[in-house]
Formats: C-alpha cells, sequence, structure tokens
C-alpha cells in the first residue's frame, strides 16, 4: 500500500497555476486561522493542512525557477 505523493503533482503544474494554487491555500489559511479564533472550526488539522500545502506549492515554484 502505497501513498501518494502530493509534490509529484505540483510538479506538472505550471508557474501560472502554482501561483494561483499558493493564493487559494494561502487565502483558505487565513479563513480557518480567523474562524478557528471564533470557536468556528470543527477540525484543526486542516489549518496545518493549509499551511503545508502552501509550504509545498512555494517549493515547486522555487524548483522550478532553477
Amino acid at each position: 500500500m502505497s501513498k501518494k505523493n502530493p509534490f509529484s503533482d505540483l510538479t506538472a503544474k505550471s508557474m501560472e497555476e502554482l501561483a494561483q494554487l499558493e493564493v487559494e491555500n494561502t487565502a483558505k489559511g487565513f479563513t480557518l486561522r480567523f474562524q478557528n479564533s471564533l470557536g468556528q472550526v470543527e477540525n484543526n488539522a486542516e489549518i496545518r493542512k493549509a499551511r503545508r500545502q502552501v509550504a509545498r506549492v512555494k517549493t515547486a515554484m522555487q524548483a522550478k525557477l532553477k
């Protein structure tokens, strides 16, 4: 049983798609943090997932620049 590598999907995307994903995930993370401060988030792990996804996207963007 192998786990799918989420980073491999990002390397196939263009810079424009990666930039759009970065904006979307950053906004999602902001919204989740705001909702968490109001006590409206049921699953705190989503905040971590959004933050990590932003990091993956930024890493893929840097790899494409090299």
